[in-house]
């Protein structure tokens, strides 16, 4: 809780004291629903015509103190019919008789305008999730069923590691969508993105989530190009009483990644409130299971982030290099290595002093000497004599007294690699031919004991009935895995969060820090590169691989094959090769894990922070004027404290900070007797190295009849490129990271000794098969980065059509400027362009880069509910993006199917307390684009089913569920696992 002290200092010396005393009256009382006869919690009573007010509590009681009797009492809540009772005797207990009735479309929202309305009202478009639905999702937790929403992706890295994203963005880690969790963005500092459930409020807390899909920057800022999610967190005044939830489970129920494994859930709450004055709650969750398994051993063909699946395994592919295996990156052309190397034994000075001698000072060449020697096809013995000879000439006084035993022992394992590799280049036994290291699957690699822990509390205390002053402290820690340009293990990642907020009934002001520490989380890929190297470095590795190839071909002549020969290469490279399982592995994987990218390891020392506040009045609230135009005016701050240590931003030096302020001012005006409500919003942005960008947003709400209503906007939204995107200096298994600021062009000579190259060009040079012809090659055109935009046009309708059948439907057109990807390109190490032709000699470069031309991005979806028989209700969505043309080389990271479906069936009650919810998911074939692999994924449909039974006059609650019950393994991204079935059951009190 560092820096959090002082602002605890301050909660606690408001909480001190009262602005008004005054001598009062208790009223109490009891609501229960007329149908069933149960109590109903959560219900909000206030006395009429004021602001001041109560909530039941988990039995349905009230109490409540007023100034004097008689008053008049309110009772509400979203299902129920509004109750009105006058109360003139304090000793009377008064009894609520509450009448459900589901209305469909009068939820209230808060996102589309940042003020409450109905949701049937909301200019843009807006998906919702009230506490009800979360209570009887078909989903192991709210945070999964989110996919059930109209217009969602989400991307699955792991079990608990999922990516929401709307308007077809999506990745792993997308930071396109903002989520903000009780008003605090959810984003790792670091990372740059939502860590998706590890770090917020566990199901038993969250009282609603909103979904603002599109362009939300008019209110909300950068990054929610794409939509903005809201998760809110239930208010211990209105959600009393101790809650829990036990939930066992089972996945990998088939062994087909593992053998069978549980899956635990175990979740807590508790609040508390005192005399309306004050309240607190506390709320703890654990997650424990056996993650999915990443396991596509499928070849690619990769330079940076412009990648593609393509055919052959190791057996025929001596390049081979398998999406989820590690340390296979490390390839060489072997013609071109055995001409490096050949070259670089040969100039060595050892080199040019043994011919000198061997020639009695003919010469200092000393493959002239070895080809006199030896000629082109000599024997075992004659080499045998050859190598003899040099190991006389460096046991000779004059060699031992001028160099050291590990000079002398490196140089007689080079003369062993040169002599076959120059025979090899004399007869042309060394093919013009790509290999790759032997690498290691990832489930010797990867963390797969996915554990979540989450600790959360708040303190509430009511300065005046109208203004509550609270504290929150949210802390999350766990393992699991991410996708991104590689596989992380995020392991025992920590993140909290911490606000101190006062709010009033017309304003809000609110500060909160979020603080990460990485943990123990390393980058698998380059721990399987590093384990590679730790028991034999790649120069020597590659020397064994071509010299014994080449040896095959020479010996064997027309009997040895081409793979038979590569085989070979192999076997007698890889001996001492480390075997998972093996104490030897164990012990080379934990150096590794244990040693930071900088030093050559995989371990990241992340402990980056955020710091914020911001503040919002409702103008017109405030002075009295909102009967006829509303106007909200806000302001923000955030400041990013990066601090890395250099393991994956450029912060060897420091520390690096990063200012955002912005401010919005929003205006509402409804016409023509409330026919037309027009609502214009403006925002202004400016971050430490990017100019300012304004925002702005216009709508307008028609109504058409009695809840329907037809909307039309203009949005726009921006975003700067993440710190991940400026900062950036990670060198991964298949290259190097690095920011995108002009500076980064310098620091790595880009723009001056050691140009870059473009991948495209590159494969085109390398697969013409001619080293000398570097004609083919482009070299790369480096752009000053501006910030994204998009203007977007949207149409939709939302009604409710003869009480029962509730329609939603949109279509936009989108248009993105200076849109953020990603580009790869190849840089030699000296600055010869022949280098390019060997892998081995070509550093692998990728930076984010603006579009060179507009991309145009449309898209629809439509969704319905209706309610038939007694409380039946069927439901389901349909949606469709497809983006316009794309730049060449150009990695826009779109991912969207063409077409995805929702459709379900519930009924909370059907028979004797006995409810089920049931949904059938499906998504069409994918192009999908990453910077880990590149390709097209398989549709897929899935299941999700719940039968849930509640004990009679009881508050237990009994679920038997799973998600994708049919066991279809299905993935939502290259490099990320397959995802197969998980199946619970649960017992629920209170919830």
């Amino acid at each position: 809780m560092r820096k959090s002290a002082c602002l605890l200092v301050v909660m606690i010396a408001a909480c001190l004291f009262s602005l008004t005393t005054f001598a009062q009256t208790s009223v109490s009382g009891t609501v229960k629903n007329n149908t069933t006869g149960e109590v109903v919690p959560a219900v909000s009573v206030t006395v009429k015509g004021t602001t001041q007010g109560t909530f039941t509590d988990q039995d349905g009681n009230f109490t409540l103190k007023v100034a004097k009797l008689p008053v008049t009492l309110v009772f509400s809540s979203v299902g129920y019919d509004s109750y009105e009772t006058t109360v003139s005797n304090a000793s009377a207990s008064v009894e609520v008789s509450f009448k459900p009735n589901p209305l469909m479309g009068q939820e209230v929202v808060v996102s589309a305008n940042r003020t409450p309305q109905r949701i049937l009202e909301s200019p843009v478009t807006v998906e919702r999730m009230s506490n009800s639905t979360i209570r009887n999702v078909a989903a192991p937790n709210y945070y999964d069923a989110i996919a059930n929403l109209k217009g969602v992706d989400m991307h699955t890295a792991s079990l608990t590691f999922r990516t929401v994203t709307t308007r077809g963005f999506v990745s792993s880690g997308n930071t396109k969508l903002n989520q903000l969790v009780d008003g605090m963005d959810n984003q790792a500092p670091g990372l740059n993105f939502a860590v998706g459930n590890i770090i917020g409020p566990n199901e038993l807390d969250v009282d609603n989530v909103e979904l603002l899909a599109g362009a939300s920057s008019a209110l909300y800022g950068s990054g929610g190009i794409n939509g903005t999610l809201l998760i809110n967190s239930k208010n211990p005044f209105k959600y009393q009483g101790l809650s829990f939830n036990i939930k066992q489970g089972v996945n990998h129920v088939d062994g087909k990644q593992r053998d069978p494994a549980p899956y635990y859930d175990w979740s807590l709450r508790w609040a508390k409130a005192f005399n309306d004055k004050f309240a607190f709650k506390i709320s703890a969750s654990m997650v424990s299971a056996q993650d999915w398994q990443a396991d596509d051993y499928r070849n690619k063909q990769q330079i940076g982030v412009l990648s593609k699946v393509t055919g052959g395994n190791r057996g025929n592919d001596p390049n081979f290099n398998g999406v989820n295996i590690y340390g296979d990156e490390a390839s060489a052309n072997m013609l071109a290595f055995a001409n490096v190397f050949s070259n670089t034994v040969r100039s060595n000075p050892l080199s040019l002093a043994f011919a000198n001698a061997a020639s009695g000072g003919a010469t200092t060449n000393l493959a002239a000497v070895a080809n006199g020697f030896l000629g082109n096809n000599p024997s075992q013995a004659q080499i045998g004599a050859f190598l003899g000879n040099v190991q006389t000439f460096l046991a000779s006084p004059q060699v031992v007294g001028s160099t050291t035993a590990e000079q002398r022992a490196a140089y007689l394992a080079a003369i062993q690699g040169f002599v076959p590799i120059n025979l090899g280049i004399n007869n042309g036994t060394i093919s013009n031919q790509n290999v790759s290291r032997t690498g290691y699957n990832e489930r010797d690699l990867v963390d797969y004991n996915t554990l979540n822990v989450k600790l959360n509390g708040s303190l509430h205390y009511k300065i005046t009935p109208d203004i509550e002053a609270s504290w929150h402290t949210y802390f999350g820690t766990g393992t699991t895995v991410y996708t991104g340009a590689d596989r992380y293990s995020l392991r025992n990642l920590k993140m909290s969060q911490h606000k101190l907020e006062f709010k009033g009934k017309s304003w809000m002001v609110r500060g909160y820090t979020t603080q990460e520490d990485a943990g123990a989380s390393y980058n698998a890929t380059a721990l399987g590169a590093y384990i590679n190297d730790s028991w034999k470095a790649n120069n020597t590795w590659f020397t064994q691989y071509v010299a014994t190839f080449s040896e095959n071909r020479r010996q064997g002549g027309a009997a040895i094959s081409d793979i038979t020969a590569h085989a070979n290469a192999r076997a007698a490279a890889d001996q001492g090769r480390l075997v998972p399982g093996t104490p030897a592995f164990d012990a080379a994987k934990a150096k590794v894990m244990a040693t930071p990218i900088v030093d050559g390891g995989a371990l990241f020392l992340d402990k980056s922070d955020l710091y914020a506040a911001e503040g919002q009045l409702n103008i017109s609230d405030a002075f009295n004027f909102s009967d006829k135009v509303e106007i909200i005016a806000g302001v923000q701050w955030r400041q990013f404290v990066m601090n890395s240590k250099g393991t994956l931003f450029a912060d060897t030096l420091g520390i690096l900070k990063i200012n955002e302020t912005g401010g919005y001012l929003q205006i509402k005006k409804s016409f023509f007797d409330e026919f037309l409500t027009v609502t214009a919003s403006g925002r202004f942005d400016k971050q430490t190295n990017f100019d300012g960008r304004f925002t702005p947003r216009v709508t307008g709400v028609f109504k058409v009849a009695k809840d329907n209503n037809v909307r039309v906007s203009y949005q726009t939204a921006y975003r700067f490129p993440t710190n991940q995107n400026q900062y950036i200096s990670l060198i991964t298994g298949s290259g190097t990271l690095i920011g995108c600021l002009p500076e980064f062009q310098s620091y790595y000579k880009l723009n001056s000794t050691l140009p870059g190259y473009t991948a495209e060009s590159i494969l085109a040079y390398r697969n013409s098969g001619s080293a000398g012809n570097t004609g083919l090659l482009e070299r790369a055109e480096y752009r000053e980065v501006k910030p994204e935009t998009v203007n977007s046009y949207e149409i939709g309708y939302k009604g409710v059509l003869g009480g029962r059948l509730l329609i939603d439907a949109y279509a936009y057109y989108s248009q993105y400027k200076n849109m953020l990807g990603a580009v790869a390109l190849g840089q030699t190490k000296t600055g010869n362009e022949a280098e390019l032709f060997n892998p081995l000699t070509t550093t692998n470069i990728s930076y984010t880069q603006n579009s060179s031309q507009n991309i145009n991005v449309t898209g629809w979806g439509i969704g319905a509910e209706y309610k038939f028989g007694k409380s039946y209700f069927i439901y389901g969505n349909v949606y469709s993006d497809v983006i316009g043309d794309l730049p060449e080389d150009y990695v826009s990271f779109f991912n969207a199917p063409k077409y995805r479906f929702n459709i379900g069936l519930r009924n909370e009650n059907f028979y004797k307390n006995v409810g089920f919810n049931v949904v059938v998911k499906y998504q069409g074939n994918n192009y999908y684009e990453g910077t880990f692999v590149s390709g097209t994924l398989p549709y897929f449909t899935w299941v999700d089913a719940q039968v849930t039974y509640k004990v009679p006059k009881t508050k237990s609650t009994f679920r038997i569920g799973g998600t994708n019950i049919g066991n279809n393994y299905y993935r939502t991204g290259f490099g990320s696992p397959y995802v197969g079935g998980l199946y619970y059951v649960s017992y629920g009190f209170n919830l």
